[in-house]
């Protein structure tokens, strides 16, 4: 299984993103997929998940601002990132985790930086 991020970048703060990750290699459906995040000196932490079957569930920074979302057909997850805020710099990563197998696949990790 592999996955492959893209969408981070330079924001301004108040500013958008759409981060993206494809899987390839095994069947998406199968797979629940998630963001999470990490910061200099911090711990990685779960930014959104959806479920198979499109259930959601978000981190508390940023409930009301992101949204996760995903396409079976396309083999991708989106976070749609709005409002951001310069505490939302971070390396993020897509993680996929096969609900038969228990598998968990990481991304490569795409940064985000929030600063004018």
């Amino acid at each position: 299984v592999q996955l492959v991020e893209s969408g981070g970048g330079l924001v301004q703060p108040g500013g958008s993103l759409r981060l993206s990750c494809a899987l390839s290699g095994s069947i998406f459906s199968v797979h629940a997929m998630a963001w999470y995040r990490q910061a200099p000196g911090k711990e990685r932490e779960l930014v959104a998940r959806i479920t198979t079957s499109g259930r959601t569930n978000y981190g508390d920074p940023v409930k009301g601002r992101f949204t996760i979302s995903r396409d079976n057909a396309k083999n991708t997850v989106t976070l749609q990132m709005n409002s951001l805020k310069p505490e939302d710099t971070a390396v993020y990563y897509c993680n996929a985790q096969n609900v038969v197998t228990r598998d968990v696949c990481w991304g490569q990790g795409t940064q985000v930086t929030v600063a004018s």
